[in-house]
């Protein structure tokens, strides 16, 4: 069903200049959301701080399952991923980038080989699971992160700009395993997107985050 991420008061200022003013905002379990905004409106920055890899200044992030309010621990921070813009990879094979996180969390070797294993499948990576993963493609490297992101099932997804400069081919086939995510897949999914043609092929909520605050349209 994925978790609710619900935003209070979030705030954030960098060098003196605000970034985020006071942003409440509820991102229900199991929905599909799009944010967009101009360029330097604070769209990584709030995804850095739903994701808790960056604290805000002010304001409180809760995650909830149901009505139960999660501690923000390891044990959380293992059900949530995010995907950057420029992906970065191990220096190893694709199969074992993909296993990496998995590893770490104590899985048994034959779930591990059927995980990745499934989710090269779906980002259409299988005859690439021996390469180097160093030496793919843009597209291909993007695909590679939606894939070890898919691996751990994560209850929420968060993509930042997943089709930033990747050629047409690639930007397809990652649209295309977006909407096998949001039919195949029990989570929360938010994804930012300066395109809106994209952003209607994608489907979902869509926000317009502008001058610190976030409006639906």
């Amino acid at each position: 069903m994925g978790l609710t991420v619900h935003l209070a008061g979030i705030s954030k200022t960098y060098r003196g200049a605000p970034i985020l003013k006071d942003i409440t905002y509820t991102f229900a379990a199991g929905q599909h959301y799009l944010l967009m905004g101009d360029n330097g409106s604070g769209k990584s920055t709030l995804f850095r701080i739903a994701a808790l890899l960056e604290a805000p200044d002010r304001g409180e992030l809760r995650y909830l399952d149901g009505d139960r309010v999660l501690a923000l621990d390891i044990d959380l921070k293992r059900k949530i991923t995010m995907v950057f813009p420029k992906v970065g990879v191990l220096s190893r094979t694709v199969f074992e980038n993909v296993a990496y996180g998995l590893k770490i969390r104590g899985m048994n070797n034959r779930e591990i080989r059927e995980r990745v294993a499934g989710s090269l499948e779906k980002v259409a990576l299988t005859h690439k699971s021996a390469q180097l993963a160093t030496t793919l493609s843009s597209g291909e490297t993007m695909r590679l992160g939606l894939a070890r992101a898919l691996a751990i099932e994560p209850k929420v997804l968060f993509l930042d700009e997943p089709t930033t400069h990747i050629d047409k081919h690639n930007t397809r086939l990652i649209e295309e395993v977006i909407g096998r995510i949001r039919q195949e897949q029990a989570l929360t999914l938010i994804i930012i997107s300066h395109d809106p043609a994209q952003a209607d092929r994608l489907g979902g909520r869509r926000l317009w985050l502008s001058d610190g605050k976030i409006e639906e349209q």
